[in-house]
């Protein structure tokens, strides 16, 4: 189990202070859905708009590469 899970309603990581997903859980997701890398895909488009009903404040643009930006 990580540490590195989001702290609600701010979105920092729990384990390092970061924006979440920090680099840490970024690797530990590339990890978890190395065979399934559109499950990964929509499982952070989820967390984009749970983050986004919270972060009200933060452009799309912004938290659209923090969420799903790093994806390949």
């Amino acid at each position: 189990m990580t540490t590195h899970g989001p702290v609600l309603p701010i979105w920092s990581c729990g384990g390092c202070g970061a924006p979440w997903p920090c680099p840490t859980r970024r690797r530990e997701l590339r990890a978890e859905f190395a065979d399934a890398p559109i499950s990964l895909a929509l499982y952070m488009g989820a967390q984009l708009v749970r983050a986004s009903a919270d972060l009200t404040w933060a452009p799309a643009g912004t938290l659209h590469r923090r969420f799903l930006g790093w994806l390949r």
